[in-house]
């Protein structure tokens, strides 16, 4: 177990169970581009964070993910804000 997370694969686990969860919103719900970046975006790039701090990477291979997921997740913010402004 303990090579599963200091080799990162615990991460890429995660970011595969998020792509299947994608592809199956995708298809079976049809969701849009944009919805699935705004929500799946913002997992998959702090799961990235997290398995840059799992191999031991520079500081800045942690942060810079985490960084560009705060946009993704305003967007996701966003959007649900205007649904909610509709009356959904």
């Amino acid at each position: 177990m303990e090579g599963l997370f200091s080799s990162g694969h615990a991460a890429d686990l995660i970011l595969v169970v998020l792509a299947i969860e994608a592809a199956w919103l995708r298809l079976r719900h049809g969701w849009s581009l944009r919805a699935l970046a705004a929500l799946l975006g913002t997992a998959a790039l702090i799961v990235l964070g997290l398995r840059a701090a799992l191999v031991g990477a520079a500081w800045w291979w942690i942060a810079l993910p985490l960084a560009l997921s705060l946009p993704l997740h305003l967007l996701d913010l966003a959007s649900r804000m205007k649904g909610q402004g509709k009356g959904s």
